[in-house]
């Protein structure tokens, strides 16, 4: 049984960590050398070379988010044409795809949002993951995770006392990614619904209380009722 991976964006925050899970899959970590996403090419040829059966694409542009409002021909390059180049790549040699977005693509005023929520993203950063995200629609044999990941430990001085979301640390989803992806559709994978302040101050009581209106809406949160039925109602922290 094939059981071989790609996975694009090893050298990435989650990438790094997610390297050190076990797991029965066989996961290739191509260098941008051997793959590069923004050359069609590039990805064929890997494809063509490793023969795999899933592809999971985790590369791309993230932070500092106010990047994608300084450089927008970057992040079009990046979230949005690399994305359209493996979704082809993955169409032609018929790979399961699964597609890292962020749950940032719904509005954020009034929480708790479904996978058939209506979306609007909030920033630029959301804006180019959802342009990734149209593309990966038009292919069947995908799977999309709009996540809300945060490194650990959480590593600012302040939090917002204001802004509701499901922060989760990368390692948590790291641990539960190999039992998702055989899944299709949208999923949203976050942890607990509570102030950004309320899950910071768990890893550090020290940390202070800030406003955060200026910077997100008020309630970004995911309801993960789905993720819950396919984890068998266990918490994200017993994996």
């Amino acid at each position: 049984m094939n059981s071989k991976i790609i996975f694009a964006g090893g050298s990435g925050r989650f990438g790094k960590i997610f390297k050190d899970i076990k797991s029965s899959y066989k996961i290739l970590y191509p260098s941008k050398k051997e793959l590069n996403i923004l050359k069609l090419n590039s990805i064929i040829r890997y494809i063509k070379k490793t023969k795999p059966k899933y592809f999971i694409h985790a590369a791309g542009l993230s932070r500092p988010m106010s990047i994608h409002d300084k450089n927008i021909r970057k992040s079009i390059k990046l979230n949005i044409i690399g994305t359209s180049n493996v979704v082809i790549a993955c169409s032609m040699f018929k790979l399961k795809l699964i597609y890292f977005s962020t749950g940032y693509v719904y509005p954020g005023i009034k929480g708790n949002y479904t996978e058939d929520d209506a979306i609007k993203p909030f920033n630029k950063y959301a804006w180019s993951k959802l342009g990734g995200e149209a593309s990966v629609m038009l292919y069947d044999n995908s799977l999309i995770l709009r996540l809300i990941m945060c490194e650990e430990p959480f590593n600012h001085k302040i939090a917002f006392k204001d802004i509701k979301t499901n922060f989760i640390f990368h390692k948590h989803i790291a641990k539960i990614l190999p039992k998702l992806i055989k899944y299709k559709g949208i999923l949203n994978v976050g942890g607990k619904v509570q102030t950004i302040y309320n899950f910071a101050k768990k890893y550090n009581p020290k940390i202070k209380k800030a406003s955060g209106r200026y910077y997100f809406p008020k309630n970004i949160s995911m309801n993960t009722t789905k993720l819950k039925k396919i984890l068998k109602n266990k918490t994200i922290s017993q994996f």
